[in-house]
């Protein structure tokens, strides 16, 4: 098993690596002023994105990229260690149009939309002229089962109606958000609740455009007093009315198109987050070099240096389950509920690692790691958020459960051949 990235891989990487700090990180002081004194997008990012396609770092995540589309096609595994670099300046992203929501609401657009949405709305996503979001999570249903979903879109003649409530909807409040992709129950004529058919064939997402009548971003939610810029927003739909055509895809076939959305939306996550707890690792390991306590260096106490072991076995391991899942997404070898528990898997194991990693990096700074002075505190609290957003992680332990039992009725028996039983041995003949 080669586990060296790809040429590309690496040299896109050096490319990628050599532009944040050569253009970003000079800019790193000014971004958090300009957004602390409400101007948001800092008016720099406009260039730096200008820059970034420029350079030939623009729209990496996409493997299905054609070539008449802005950027650089690359598949999950290629572009897995680019993403855990971006993750290290949470803004990042942003810069080579690489930034959630918009990288998996491309990757539905190119999957599903047709070629009029395609001109309308993926388009201007991949040049970066506008932003969107996701609409599904709801305050009054476990979002972590989409069957609950209370949000209703109905056929009315030839228009679409939505109605209802999503809340924690990540980048609806950046100025430059133009499309919500909500998911949504169907009701009235279509609307199909029995059986099997009723449970995962009642959804469609529909496009709508942030300025239509009825829509209303009621707050931008603070998490755990967090304050994002772009918007963690409570969207309320009322009696929206929209053209049939804003239908993505087709009627009935939001579930499927949402666990479409999820694999490769994950990877990117996990390996921004591993790029975040790389970082804290690096600061806590000069932190542990520098300060003193009670006549030592904080790197001197076994117990200081065994945080820093365990942090880099943690990083380490969590790396390699995520590439093992980008390989197969990429490869397609696996069987599909394989790769279904292995996305769970690294989904899980990200969130822990963060909060674990962080939280020994904010121990080993003191108060200085509570403060905004360094990036820990908001590591800590994107890593604690991860742990709900995106599915709790109950939910995809059980996944990944469910796949171990299939697995286990499916060779039922077949581990008794490891057993050793007083009969067994009483038949053996004595040895001599």
């Amino acid at each position: 098993m080669d586990f060296a990235h790809s040429p590309q891989a690496q040299v896109l990487r050096l490319r990628l690596v050599t532009f944040m700090q050569q253009y970003l990180l000079p800019y790193n002081a000014a971004w958090h002023k300009s957004v602390q004194d409400g101007i948001y997008p800092p008016p720099f990012v406009d260039d730096l994105k200008l820059l970034a396609r420029d350079e030939g770092l623009w729209n990496l995540f996409l493997p299905s990229l054609a070539e008449d589309e802005p950027g650089t096609r690359l598949s999950n595994l290629d572009y897995a260690p680019l993403a855990e670099d971006m993750g290290r300046l949470p803004w990042a992203a942003e810069v080579f149009n690489c930034s959630a929501p918009d990288s998996g609401n491309m990757e539905l657009l190119h999957l599903f939309a047709n070629h009029a949405q395609r001109l309308q709305w993926l388009f201007p996503l991949l040049r970066g002229d506008i932003r969107s979001a996701f609409a599904m999570s709801e305050p009054d249903v476990a979002s972590s089962d989409p069957t609950n979903l209370q949000t209703t879109v109905r056929r009315v003649g030839d228009e679409l109606v939505i109605s209802g409530r999503k809340w924690f909807i990540t980048g609806a409040a950046h100025p430059n958000c133009r499309l919500l992709i909500v998911m949504c129950r169907n009701a009235g004529e279509g609307e199909d609740t029995d059986g099997e058919r009723g449970v995962h064939h009642n959804h469609s997402m529909v496009l709508v455009h942030m300025d239509t009548p009825g829509v209303q971003v009621v707050r931008n939610i603070t998490v755990v007093h967090h304050h994002a810029p772009e918007g963690h927003c409570e969207i309320l739909f009322r009696d929206v009315r929209l053209p049939a055509s804003t239908l993505l895809g087709d009627w009935g076939k939001g579930f499927a198109m949402a666990q479409a959305r999820l694999g490769p939306g994950r990877i990117h996550h996990c390996m921004r987050t591993i790029g975040q707890c790389e970082l804290a690792l690096e600061l806590a390991a000069e932190r542990m070099l520098e300060r003193q306590a009670f006549g030592k260096y904080l790197s001197d106490y076994s117990n200081v240096q065994e945080w820093l072991a365990e942090s880099r076995i943690e990083i380490d391991q969590a790396r390699l389950l995520v590439l093992q899942a980008a390989w197969m997404l990429d490869t397609k070898t696996a069987e599909p509920a394989q790769v279904r528990a292995q996305v769970a898997a690294i989904k899980v194991v990200a969130a822990r690692l963060q909060t674990r990693v962080v939280d020994r990096a904010m121990q080993t700074f003191g108060a200085m790691g509570l403060s905004p002075d360094t990036p820990l505190a908001y590591f800590w609290t994107w890593g604690r958020a991860m742990h709900l957003m995106d599915g709790p992680d109950e939910v995809h332990l059980r996944t990944v459960a469910r796949h171990e039992l299939a697995q286990a009725r499916g060779r039922m028996g077949a581990s008794a051949a490891y057993f050793t039983t007083p009969e067994q041995l009483q038949a053996l003949p004595r040895i001599r």
